[in-house]
Order: C-alpha cells, then structure tokens, then sequence
C-alpha cells in the first residue's frame, strides 16, 4: 500500500468499530483484516484511519482472547499478529469514540439500535448515521449478515473470513470516496 496524506485541513481521520455478539469471531476477524488492510499502527499507516477496534453486545467473553479457529484462519491469510481482549459495548463511550459502528448482523444492529435509543432518551446524541451493517459495503446486498461461526466447524469461519476481507475492502472504498469528495488525494 502506498502512504498519501490528507491534503485539505477539513478531513480528518476516522474511526471505526466493529461489533458482533461476544466479540470472538465476526468482530475480531473483521478488526485484524481491516488494520491488515489498513496497516493499522505501521509507519504505512492508511492516513484516513484513526482507531480501529471491536466489541460485543454481551459480555459473554469478557477478556478472553479470540476464538481459536478465528485465529488460525487469520493466520493462514497472513495475520498472525492480531491481539485482543474481548469486550462489551461501552455506551456511550463507545458512541462518542468511533465516526463508524459497524454491526455484523441484524440482531447487532438490534442491540445497537436499542442503545442508541437509550442514548437519545438520556439526552445523548443519536449514532444512527453511525451505525451501519457491515455487509452494506459487501457489494452483493445492503441486508448481507456475517453469519455467526462459533457453533459451526471451521469452514464457517473461512466464509466469514471471504466476507470481512471484501466487507472491509468495501468500507476502506467508502471511506476513501467520501473523503475524495472532500478534496482529498492519494498521494502515490
């Protein structure tokens, strides 16, 4: 990946979380693509990112470490540096951190939805230009859900892995259009 910078003062870089259930899996997985994408905290670093992080809507694995067959599918592909502690959704902490909330399925985007209303009724700003499905950048459909692998066999965490890596793909576009249409230009 080249290195660009941002050449107008008014775009800044962004941030973004990805969230799943337990944050075992989907999420992870699509948090170590992304920062591989990206060349998260590299001297490479894409200059149109800020933070890249993951969560869950329960705090089911609370610390744990990421499944293991999410693991060993990034490392097959590659990314065998990716470290994380699981977590549970910080509202509204986490609302205010990230420009994008990124849900893996419907039952997410749910759980979101429910807390961004919370926010709203506790006279929090609202996230719900924020909060989108991650299968929105897929290319195949606006409604595409990541599908939960964890009480699958392995296979189910290859297809996951298919899809975060053109999901991801999709959502760097997004976010490198937007910011053309603001002025900026890849350097290369």
């Amino acid at each position: 990946m080249s290195t660009s910078t941002a050449t107008t003062p008014d775009i800044k870089p962004v941030s973004i979380l990805f969230v799943c259930l337990g944050n075992i899996c989907r999420s992870t997985m699509a948090e170590g693509v992304f920062r591989s994408l990206t060349h998260y905290d590299t001297p490479s670093q894409h200059p149109l990112i800020a933070k890249i992080d993951s969560c869950g809507t329960g705090a089911y694995h609370t610390n744990s470490q990421p499944d293991p067959r999410t693991l060993s599918v990034l490392a097959e592909h590659g990314i065998k540096d990716y470290r994380h502690k699981a977590r549970k959704l910080r509202a509204p902490k986490d609302f205010d951190e990230f420009d994008y909330v990124i849900g893996m399925d419907g039952m997410n985007m749910v759980d979101l939805e429910e807390a961004d209303r919370r926010e709203i009724a506790g006279k929090g700003e609202g996230i719900a230009g924020r909060v989108r499905l991650f299968g929105l950048f897929g290319g195949k459909s606006e409604d595409e859900e990541v599908g939960d692998p964890y009480y699958g066999g392995r296979d189910g965490f290859e297809v996951a892995y298919e899809q975060v890596v053109r999901c991801g793909k999709g959502l760097l576009e997004h976010i490198e259009e937007r910011a053309r249409s603001r002025g900026w230009k890849r350097e290369d």
